[in-house]
């Protein structure tokens, strides 16, 4: 059995096991898709990280004559 919670209409409790259920389908798809967006952002970061490393090696051979 559930119950709403008072002041947000989008959780519920379950009386059995006393967790809180957010009901709220939308918001949680909004939530994957940013959490998605997130983690291909910081991917993109890493390899412009790698790749300025490689271009800062490669200055590096130039400048040195190697």
């Amino acid at each position: 059995m559930k119950i709403r919670i008072e002041d947000n209409i989008n959780l519920e409790r379950d009386l059995s096991s006393k967790a809180v259920i957010n009901n709220n389908v939308s918001g949680y798809r909004s939530r994957l898709k940013q959490k998605r967006l997130a983690e291909e952002n910081q991917s993109e970061i890493e390899s412009l990280k790698r790749d300025i490393t490689e271009i800062k090696s490669m200055l590096k051979q130039i400048i040195g004559g190697t």
